[in-house]
């Protein structure tokens, strides 16, 4: 959907702002005379944090969605879940940045589903510096007295079958994101009033669910977004662990497969960051020792270097031209004062030739990060030539009539045959400009 900007936007009872980006679908574009506000056509609205250290603190998971035409795969308004907060996590030292309550958003299931669940584990970038941190408490993103009431279950969290064939009955919870770490800190700084305590939230959480019934799943599936996608390889096995052997229990990362990359000044600004969010959040002990023990604890927090100490089954949603990666960590405004790349990190459109090799060879690291990952029968992959980030918890790229394909399966029914042991559980695009499927983000 190209031509269509959107302002500051409230709706019920989220709100969300935007700084003039636009979505696209190259396989269904829609001409800006077509579209009209809040009307028959689905919109989205990506939320980006500020600017800070040369890098984009950016969350790319917000969505505001307005339903109507059946082609885009929806039909009515999405389900609306409200907030829990987690009362007794305060005595277990479980807060937010802030000291706040951590909390989340469950949808019971039934019939079928009724004694499985899918826990989904908000994205939203990082914060590696005091200052950040101090910034991000003062947000939804650490703090609950920010958070929406009610936030909008789709994609993968939709409680359609026509939207969400194989998880549409089962539990199906967010849990909200309110420590910065991809909840995996344990520390504070009492000068600055900050509380990193992410694992603790992950524990208190985790501990909370069961005693609401998921100690009796008999399937479970973690998943998790972009710092969420992190966060579920981080706690795959932790979670594993929470369950019998008899129940299905597998995980889920989608937009999570940060690469430690040179970006375009020969420089490694995710390092850098990332060594900033392991020093300060106290993150280093919640690390797997089997990484740890061989490499640095900066790099164990990188997923190409934990995906092969995972020992649950673990399926990889991502795009191998990730949008965050281009625009934060490949080519960010610190990495290119002159300006080289403004127009290409905004939209491949203006690419020129040296620079989509740059982005070529981003996918070939990929790739050969994940060689080893997809050998194992046990693991899945969907790795589709997009400019996206995210794709599971969109509904025109989870699951509808125009969503992404690779050979002719969608990521939807892709995760749904792994999980299920239905086969076909890996795939791997041919590289840009060859598939006409995607949902490319561009920005302005």
């Amino acid at each position: 959907m190209s031509g269509w900007i959107f302002p500051y936007i409230k709706q019920r009872e989220f709100t969300l702002s935007c700084m003039c980006i636009l979505f696209q679908s190259e396989n269904h574009s829609v001409r800006r005379k077509e579209m009209k506000p809040f009307g028959s056509v689905m919109f989205m609205a990506l939320v980006f944090m500020n600017w800070a250290n040369g890098y984009e603190d950016m969350n790319m998971t917000e969505l505001l969605y307005s339903y109507g035409d059946a082609e885009y795969g929806i039909s009515g308004r999405p389900l609306m879940v409200g907030l829990t907060l987690i009362y007794g996590a305060a005595a277990k030292g479980a807060v937010c940045l802030d000291g706040s309550l951590p909390g989340y958003h469950l949808h019971r299931g039934y019939g079928s589903g009724a004694n499985s669940w899918l826990i989904q584990l908000e994205g939203g970038g990082w914060c590696d510096t005091i200052r950040n941190c101090v910034y991000r408490k003062k947000t939804r993103r650490g703090s609950s007295t920010y958070m929406e009431r009610q936030i909008p279950f789709t994609g993968i969290l939709s409680d359609k079958a026509a939207e969400n064939p194989d998880f549409f009955n089962w539990n199906r919870v967010k849990i909200r994101y309110c420590d910065g770490a991809s909840f995996s800190g344990d520390s504070q700084n009492q000068a600055a009033q900050l509380y990193f305590r992410g694992q603790r939230i992950w524990s208190a959480a985790m501990e909370e669910l069961m005693s609401k019934g998921m100690r009796y799943a008999n399937q479970a599936l973690l998943s998790g977004c972009s710092a969420g996608g992190v966060a579920s390889i981080l706690h795959c096995d932790d979670f594993r662990n929470l369950f019998s052997g008899y129940t299905r229990v597998k995980c889920l990362s989608d937009g999570g497969m940060f690469l430690d990359a040179m970006d375009v000044s020969g420089r490694r600004t995710l390092r850098r960051m990332f060594r900033g969010v392991v020093n300060l959040q106290g993150v280093q002990k919640n690390l797997p020792g089997s990484c740890t023990n061989r490499l640095n604890p900066t790099l164990c927090f990188f997923p190409q270097h934990l995906i092969g100490t995972v020992k649950t089954p673990l399926f990889l949603v991502n795009a191998a031209y990730d949008t965050w990666q281009v625009l934060a960590s490949l080519a960010p405004p610190s990495a290119d004062p002159r300006g080289y790349w403004s127009r290409c990190r905004k939209n491949h459109a203006y690419c020129t030739a040296p620079q989509i090799n740059f982005l070529q060879d981003f996918r070939y690291q990929m790739l050969r990060a994940l060689t080893s990952f997809s050998r194992s029968s046990k693991n899945g992959l969907f790795i589709n030539s997009c400019f996206s980030h995210c794709q599971t918890e969109r509904q025109d790229t989870w699951f509808a009539p125009v969503s992404p394909h690779i050979r002719n399966k969608g990521i939807a029914e892709s995760v749904g045959n792994w999980y299920f042991n239905r086969g076909g559980a890996k795939a791997i695009d041919c590289p840009y400009p060859c598939d006409n499927t995607c949902h490319n983000l561009v920005f302005r």
